[in-house]
């Protein structure tokens, strides 16, 4: 590979690692000088890379976000995380099935051979529990358009199901899963109530808009009016505790909503971002919630309450006494 496409690599290698890169540091990273980082610069912009110039003190570039997707570099590590993340993907109950295997199968063609290998002897079969109907499909395009209005905060228009006549207009306010389903929470404007849709019966409408100020949710919090909606109380119970469970607790998950919903029929998961989710769940004892918790092999933050933290702390004495002995 000639050294001027090889560095050009390692510049949109180290571009992608980080927000903001200083120009005297990207030129002692390539051990080239500022004025070679410019020219290099100007070679990936013209090959599709938005990569704009910011001013300061030092100075330097960023990627940034462009009209398109170019093409992306990915470390071993990354490129196999990819590919087993797109095999489960059928888990995420969005209908996105056909898309992460068309996806796969391009990553999959552009990787060395020594990743093809890893990721070729590596099967995911996913076995989901019997369910006494099939849950419905929701669409991709219909999750984002739902989450897009809610971080806008902008009023949204939908036609629900079956029914005839004008679009609801809501207040939209959380995309969450509640028993393998997505439910929109929001405020129903023509009934000036709160309302549970289910995503899969939502046919969103254009434009959105106007924006307009949050509301306060009964209950205080999304889990809380959730739990009590399905769980028949009106969701006025400021503790949060409408599950009927003796015990209740409230965490983060770095993990994704998709990954945890299909596995907490009787719990609240609500999505916070990518790669991370609230989850709410009950269970007769503190050390079983904790313990039903940490199945799910990964970073875990309690939100409350003190008894679940207690919990899992008793049960990292237990685990770390019989790892020793």
């Amino acid at each position: 590979m000639p050294k001027t496409s090889a560095r050009l690599l390692a510049l949109l290698s180290l571009l992608q690692t980080r927000r903001d890169w200083p120009g005297a540091l990207l030129a002692d990273r390539l051990d080239v000088s500022p004025r070679t980082v410019r020219r290099d610069v100007d070679r990936l912009r013209e090959l599709g890379y938005p990569i704009v110039a910011f001013k300061g003190p030092e100075g330097g570039y960023r990627l940034d976000a462009g009209s398109e997707l170019p093409p992306l570099l990915f470390d071993d590590e990354q490129a196999v995380a990819l590919a087993i993340a797109l095999q489960v993907a059928a888990t995420s109950g969005a209908g996105i099935e056909e898309a992460a295997a068309r996806a796969l199968s391009t990553v999959r063609q552009v990787m060395p051979a020594r990743l093809r290998h890893r990721i070729d002897t590596l099967r995911v079969t996913t076995v989901e529990r019997p369910a006494l109907r099939p849950e419905p499909q929701v669409g991709g395009d219909v999750l984002v358009a739902l989450s897009a209005a809610v971080h806008a905060r902008e009023v949204l228009r939908f036609g629900y199901g079956s029914q005839e006549g004008p679009p609801r207009r809501v207040e939209p306010h959380h995309l969450v899963t509640w028993g393998g389903r997505w439910y929109l929470v929001a405020w129903d404007l023509e009934r000036e109530d709160w309302r549970t849709f289910r995503a899969d019966r939502i046919a969103p409408r254009t434009p959105t808009g106007p924006r307009f100020d949050p509301r306060e949710l009964p209950g205080g919090t999304v889990a809380a009016f959730v739990a009590g909606r399905f769980l028949g109380s009106d969701g006025s119970d400021s503790s949060g505790d409408s599950g009927g469970w003796p015990c209740r607790g409230e965490v983060i998950l770095a993990l994704p909503a998709s990954e945890v919903s299909p596995y907490v029929r009787d719990g609240v998961v609500e999505e916070l971002g990518p790669g991370r989710c609230r989850l709410v769940l009950g269970s007769w004892s503190w050390t079983g919630l904790a313990a039903t918790i940490g199945r799910f092999d990964a970073g875990i933050e309690v939100v409350g309450p003190p008894e679940l933290r207690d919990a899992f702390a008793r049960l990292a004495r237990r685990y770390a006494e019989a790892a020793a002995g």
